[in-house]
């Protein structure tokens, strides 16, 4: 079998009590059968145009070969390494399904000027960009694709040669890309962006990399008849059932990866049920840990362990207290189970899992920064080299960087969270990920780490749209390089630091505590933050 799940305690409690009206009530195969009344009458016009994921393996096998024989074509012009520019839905299974497979792909999903200089690097002559946004109008992948187009001419090569574009048919930029003459993929417009892993988004940048495409599709085709059927082994209902159906909701979910080798699951589940469920203060918020997380070792309420394992055993749901999920699988039916349990969790918490209604407040935030080019927001105070800002609750009772941290945990209120924004260049200061584990043991709470902007499409709907009970901690810098943006009045340094005031502010809006660490000296400014925090 394909997928294997067993769950215990809560989770097991949850499966044997919803598990048989989902089957009576025909959600499988009404969701295959792209029902859109599943989800109530306010979610019914989005679900209508949502669920062709639920077909994306019939209708990629056409496409699988289109990318091989482009891939062919790209590596007989001497192209020997694929970049990606995307963000979310459209960077984070392509980068799960090349990193578990072994196959070489330079992910940029970030607008830091450090990792937008490395993308260009010293391999442009041989490299080739996938331009890949679901709207059309991404202001990051907008702003990479001119960098490359402006690197790729000053090395002589000609961009149209070099840079191929997945977009939805008629987004801004299918029309302008097709205008100017570059290769164009379009994909399914009926399935959005986090639920893409099989359509052109996930498998234009992978194939073209070097994955076997068909093996993936051939993976999620063995589970695709099983998920579709109304029993009780069917394991998109166990897996919605168990995150979604606890009583009280253990609405902390914990993904636990270092026993598979699929690698960076997490990151993409993460994205997946986040921005799915984070909605009307409702949501599941997947916490992304390894094997020494000090969350494993609290007895928290409100949290629920899944294992990313190789080997979970059979479907079983014996009693217990573990209050875990097991779930072992290929790739491919990963992908596909995730997608139809993060749909029937939409169902049992009574909210529409296709909308994202709180994902364009820092979008826009972000531009009318970045149209008024306002002088920055003054420190409250500087400590240990690092500026101090952040809403009143917590600067107004904070006199140093040590104070001012101490206050943010005070804030955290019972089953609450705290998320760690960090809008860096991760390739710099990959240590600020050790955070997540550091606040976690202080607090004594779930704990979520996201480099800024990408989070902004994954778990920066929750932040905003689910329950009132996360505190908020941005780590920004000041880079030591800048690099501006052809035909644009404004750099990558002033973008990512727009994008993290644009996303405070939105919220502060909400009411959300939130703490604003600007590192004026990254490399010295590092060690003082590390030691304020412990």
């Amino acid at each position: 079998m394909s997928i294997s799940i067993s769950v215990t305690g809560a989770a097991a409690e949850a499966v044997r009590t919803h598990l048989p009206t989902l089957v009576s009530d025909l959600v499988a195969s009404g969701i295959t059968a792209l029902d859109p009344a599943l989800w109530g009458p306010d979610a019914e016009d989005e679900a209508a145009q949502r669920l062709g994921w639920t077909e994306s393996v019939a209708g990629s096998r056409p496409l699988a070969a289109e990318i091989t024989a482009l891939r062919e074509e790209l590596h007989a012009a001497g192209v020997r390494h694929i970049a990606l520019a995307g963000m979310g839905g459209s960077s984070l299974a392509p980068e799960v399904i090349t990193r578990t497979t072994g196959v070489d792909l330079t992910v940029l999903d970030s607008t830091a000027p450090g990792q937008v200089l490395d993308a260009l690097g010293d391999r442009l002559a041989e490299t080739a960009l996938v331009v890949s946004s679901k709207s059309g109008s991404t202001v990051e992948t907008d702003s990479q694709k001119r960098v490359f187009e402006r690197a790729f001419r000053e090395a002589g090569i000609d961009p149209l040669t070099r840079i191929v574009v997945v977009t939805d048919p008629g987004s801004p930029l299918d029309e302008a890309a097709r205008a100017d003459g570059y290769r164009v993929f379009n994909a399914d417009p009926t399935v959005g962006g986090r639920y893409s892993a099989l359509t052109a988004f996930g498998l234009v940048p992978s194939g073209l990399a070097g994955v076997d495409l068909d093996e993936l599709l051939d993976e999620a085709e063995t589970i695709a008849l099983q998920l579709a059927i109304d029993e009780d082994d069917n394991p998109g209902l166990i897996l919605g059932t168990a995150i979604a159906g606890t009583v009280p909701l253990r609405d902390k979910l914990g993904l636990l990866t270092d026993g598979t080798h699929i690698v960076g699951l997490g990151d993409w589940v993460e994205q997946l049920v986040a921005e799915s469920t984070g909605k009307l203060g409702k949501g599941i918020l997947p916490v992304v840990i390894d094997h020494d997380a000090p969350e494993l070792t609290e007895d928290l309420s409100d949290f629920l362990l899944v294992r990313l394992v190789d080997d979970a055993g059979e479907h079983v749901f014996p009693h217990g207290k573990a209050n875990e999920i097991r779930i072992s699988g290929t790739l491919g039916a990963q992908f596909l189970t995730w997608e139809y349990a993060t749909a029937v969790a939409g169902r049992l918490l009574g909210i529409n899992p296709f909308d994202q209604p709180d994902v364009e407040s820092a979008k826009a935030a972000t531009r009318g920064l970045l149209d008024a080019t306002p002088s920055p927001e003054p420190a409250a105070f500087v400590s240990a080299g690092i500026e101090v800002r952040g809403t009143a609750d917590v600067i107004g009772a904070s006199s140093d960087l040590a104070s001012a941290i101490e206050v943010l945990v005070e804030e955290l209120p019972a089953g609450g969270y705290l998320a760690i924004q960090a809008y860096v260049d991760r390739i710099a200061l990959p240590q600020l990920a050790e955070l997540r584990d550091v606040l976690a043991k202080r607090s004594g709470r779930p704990v979520t780490f996201g480099w800024g902007p990408r989070f902004l499409h994954s778990t920066g709907q929750f932040h905003k749209g689910g329950p009132a009970v996360g505190v908020f901690l941005q780590i920004t810098e000041n880079a030591t390089t800048d690099l501006d943006i052809p035909d644009r009045p404004f750099t990558f340094g002033q973008l990512i630091q727009a994008q993290a005031s644009g996303d405070a502010s939105v919220l502060a809006d909400h009411g959300r505590p939130v703490l604003r660490l600007n590192l004026t000296d990254a490399s010295a400014d590092t060690a003082a933050l590390f030691d304020a925090i412990r």
